[in-house]
């Protein structure tokens, strides 16, 4: 019977193998290399088996918690008396995010006005996690959303989003969450027949039953991007006219809710980089600093609204900045989120004014913001700890898979998922402003 050779032996044989020995050398480095990679593997599954179970337990916590619906029964109701809505001082935006299990408001496959590119859960994503977190106040709470309802405020209404595709992002939830309450589908339709696709620059959905649309309308930046005057320097491809608001304004000033945002494209590599310089008149400002121009925008917004806007018509919302969630670096460079599952749960609020989108924008709307013609809705802290809501590799439909690891969205959201909170905040500040003019 042959003799068992000992462990150390082996490697000893496997170290003293000589170049002439060519068989017996091969397949030592061979047989060796292959442990390492064993072992490699066996440790990198474990770890992520680890932080799996670890989430996996999380989840199961708060599953099993009645500490949130306990403390749910004894808070009062925002529209109540002492509420926010009801005249108290409870603030919406300050709050957490608990587990629901009756989340979320509606299924992407049950929706026909989605974006295939928001339809996570169909392009892959394997977990359902992100779904089932509801903001929760922590002084008041929240009117359930009743797509019935506000259907209802918004007959013979217009509901109008302006901005980037963000706005969007939180334009398509909504359609979804109203769209659930009717049960005849064929009667929500695009006004001119054009499908949804992220390359419109506006699209009109018509509730017939209620006589209702819900529009949207591509704005990055609010004011007019276009091509440079004669005789611009030859780098200088488009510019932002800073004095002039979009062509598609025009639209917007007859809304009778007019929800507006923008940030997201304020920034270097959205302007500059690609050649897009700033302009006031026909002089094209080349030292400006993007920082700048953000805020030159923002007084051409003042300034359209108190000239175009009725404000005892239309009540103007301005949605505040969503952060992103790119880690170990940005859209351009391989940032990752994707493997993000439960939001940032044990982080307190990051500070608004870290975020020069938010800054900038409360800044220029400051004197309107008080006096209360426009209504910010500030979901800027409450999404800053929303890093498992994100598109990253499940953004480019079912028949192509997930995107490659370096090329992720960790901007846009997945839905059905956060915009919707965004939206039931915007269903309560609805309701808490018809209450107010009941009162006058």
């Amino acid at each position: 019977m042959r003799e068992k050779m000992p462990h150390f032996d082996f490697f000893k044989k496997i170290k003293f193998l000589k170049p002439q020995d060519p068989a017996p050398s091969v397949l030592g480095w061979c047989f060796f290399f292959t442990l390492c990679l064993i072992f490699s593997l066996c440790l990198l599954d474990y770890r992520f088996v680890n932080g799996l179970h670890r989430q996996l337990l999380l989840i199961t916590w708060f599953k099993t918690s009645n500490a949130s619906s306990t403390e749910y029964a004894a808070k009062v109701g925002f529209l109540e008396v002492g509420g926010g809505g009801g005249g108290g001082d409870c603030d919406i935006y300050r709050g957490d995010w608990v587990w629901d299990e009756s989340y979320p408001l509606y299924q992407s496959q049950d929706c026909m006005f989605l974006d295939e590119g928001f339809r996570c859960t169909e392009n892959g994503r394997p977990d359902n996690f992100f779904t089932k977190w509801r903001w929760q106040p922590k002084d008041c709470n929240l009117p359930r959303f009743d797509a019935k309802a506000m259907l209802e405020k918004l007959r013979n209404k217009r509901l109008v989003f302006v901005g980037d595709s963000i706005g969007r992002n939180q334009w398509e939830s909504l359609l979804c969450m109203l769209s659930s309450a009717v049960p005849n589908k064929t009667s929500i339709y695009e006004v001119s027949g054009t499908p949804i696709t992220k390359h419109s620059g506006s699209l009109v959905f018509k509730f017939s039953e209620f006589n209702c649309t819900v529009e949207y309308y591509r704005a990055p930046f609010l004011v007019l991007q276009s091509r440079p005057p004669n005789g611009a320097p030859p780098n200088v491809k488009m510019t932002l006219k800073l004095d002039q608001m979009d062509w598609s304004s025009v639209s917007w000033n007859t809304a009778d809710f007019l929800v507006f945002n923008t940030g997201h494209w304020w920034n270097y590599e959205k302007t500059i980089r690609g050649g897009c310089y700033f302009q006031e008149g026909t002089d094209i400002k080349m030292d400006m600093t993007v920082e700048n121009a953000f805020r030159r925008s923002m007084k051409t917004l003042i300034d359209w609204i108190r000239h175009e806007v009725n404000l005892s018509k239309t009540h103007l919302i301005f949605r505040a900045y969503a952060p992103v969630h790119f880690r170990g670096g940005d859209w351009r460079s391989g940032g990752s989120c994707h493997l993000e599952t439960i939001p940032d749960l044990s982080a307190p609020q990051v500070s608004y004014e870290t975020y020069i989108e938010y800054k900038t924008v409360v800044d220029g709307l400051s004197e309107n913001l008080s006096n209360g013609n426009i209504e910010l809705l500030n979901v800027t802290g409450m999404t800053s700890q929303r890093k498992d809501g994100h598109s990253s590799l499940y953004y480019l439909g079912p028949s192509i898979g997930p995107a490659p690891i370096h090329r992720q969205d960790c901007s846009h959201w997945c839905l059905p998922g956060v915009p919707d909170s965004w939206n039931e905040l915007l269903y309560a500040v609805i309701l808490k402003r018809e209450i107010q003019k009941r009162r006058i």
